[in-house]
């Protein structure tokens, strides 16, 4: 016997109500990997020609468009849409913009957006003096963390 399950119900209306167009036809994975945010965003079947992607203010928007079938005489399943999609990130102020990279690989729009160098961690020195005469003091170094592969870290002089 099957019971009317309100709360079931209404988390199914919410769910269905609260899918945009948009995210259905874009789906995306984001991550943070290292010192770069990557987005992965699904686009099967749209002519790569017609992938636009825009940063402004703080805002990238992502446009492509998947066309309609022009050979099809009935329909007998159309769950794909067609048409001109758009998504809209909103963009910390911790990325580098003008660094901004885009390919698309298998249908698969990837974005890979750099942490800013203003916006990484740095690891400051606190320079210590004696305060028994000696006038002895020990400078600061700032120590940036590096991406080689020894793992080492390189530091400057402050």
């Amino acid at each position: 016997m099957n019971r009317f399950d309100p709360f079931r119900e209404m988390d199914r209306l919410m769910s269905e109500t609260m899918r945009t167009p948009a995210a259905s036809a874009m789906p995306m994975d984001l991550f943070r990997s290292g010192e770069t945010f990557v987005a992965k965003v699904d686009l099967p079947g749209v002519d790569p020609s017609s992938i636009d992607v825009d940063v402004e203010d703080r805002t990238m928007t992502i446009r492509a468009e998947r066309r309609e079938e022009p050979d099809a005489e009935q329909w007998l399943s159309h769950e794909r849409p067609a048409g001109t999609f758009a998504r809209q990130l909103t963009l910390g102020y911790g990325v580098a913009l003008d660094r901004i990279e885009a390919d698309y690989t298998d249908g698969v729009l990837t974005l890979t957006i750099p942490v800013a160098e203003e916006a990484r961690p740095r690891k400051i020195q606190v320079a210590h003096r004696s305060g028994l005469g000696g006038g002895d003091s020990v400078r600061g170094e700032v120590a940036e963390h590096s991406d080689d592969a020894s793992g080492e870290e390189q530091s400057q002089d402050a």
